[in-house]
């Protein structure tokens, strides 16, 4: 069986047709649509179109807080057109085929579990960090999900209670992507709205440059401050780091060690005995982790595809 996947994200929108043996064909991507509910309904459905006499329906992996069960999202997360709507449903209608929905993060945890970085674990994570920070939960062997399908939603977390209503100190602005390149950009001196991506930050890292060394460690501790928060509530055995640059082995060896040196900083405090560490490693799937757990969720869920 073959089907039409998408990894959509805040930036982009991520396809392929993809088989059972996680094997990709006509792969590529396009702009997110920034605008309205149905350009992005427009834009899927030119995609999946060249396809529809090749596969069975389309998988999706997506933002927001996303019922796997009905496809109604009740936030869109990084797409707040999709706040409140039947998506799934929408793009059924649109695309006239069998459709699921998966959360991105947890897509990506359930791919990670299932053949990735996370087989075998019994409590583990996925940090999927992009626009904002997508995330997936593992317990007992079980993606969880929770009643509301708001579990692993680590953007939602705050991260200083002294200022609740400062909306910039949660996860989604401490730890994403776009907040790294905003206080690079803030330490350069150059405007908030200049160009810049990902690669070009780590070259500037990879280089030496001292500006980007200083804020890549800003900005690890940052993340290893939310990874230790997750070994003390979860007792997680792995965390897996996902997103585009996930792939850097610089951001994972600065992680590490950051994530040790606080522990190391308080290795005086009784109350730290026994307390277990985490093993950072790299998502197997990489940046594709998302539409290799959207393909599995829809491989556990066909039979009710409609």
């Amino acid at each position: 069986m073959k089907v039409m996947v998408f990894d959509v994200g805040g930036t982009e929108i991520k396809y392929s047709v993809m088989d059972e043996g996680l094997n990709r064909t006509d792969a590529g991507s396009v702009p997110t649509p920034q605008d309205t509910q149905e350009h992005f309904l427009d834009t899927l459905y030119a995609l999946y179109s060249p396809h529809r006499d090749e596969v069975s329906g389309i998988a999706m992996a997506l933002p927001g807080f996303v019922d796997t069960r009905t496809g109604f999202v009740s936030n869109g997360g990084a797409l707040l057109y999709n706040t409140g709507t039947q998506v799934g449903q929408l793009v059924r209608e649109r695309c006239g085929c069998p459709v699921t929905l998966e959360n991105d993060g947890k897509a990506a945890a359930l791919a990670e579990l299932q053949a990735g970085a996370l087989q075998g674990c019994c409590n583990a994570a996925v940090f999927i960090i992009g626009t904002g920070v997508g995330g997936g939960i593992i317990a007992n062997g079980q993606l969880v999900r929770g009643i509301h399908f708001t579990a692993g939603e680590y953007s939602f977390v705050n991260t200083n209670a002294d200022e609740w209503e400062n909306t910039g100190k949660t996860m989604a602005c401490q730890c994403s992507t776009t907040n790294l390149l905003q206080w690079y950009r803030a330490r350069r001196g150059l405007p908030a709205d200049a160009p810049m991506n990902g690669r070009q930050f780590f070259d500037a890292a990879n280089a030496g440059e001292p500006e980007a060394l200083e804020v890549l460690e800003r900005f690890c501790k940052a993340v290893a401050v939310q990874i230790y928060n997750l070994t003390v509530l979860l007792d997680v055995e792995k965390v897996a780091i996902g997103g585009g640059i996930s792939k850097q082995p610089l951001l994972l060896d600065s992680l590490r060690r950051v994530y040790a040196g606080l522990f190391a900083s308080r290795g005086d405090s009784p109350y730290m005995i026994g307390l277990p560490r985490t093993e950072i490693v790299p998502c197997h799937f990489s940046s594709e982790a998302n539409q290799v757990g959207a393909l599995y969720a829809c491989l556990h869920t066909v039979g009710r595809m409609d």
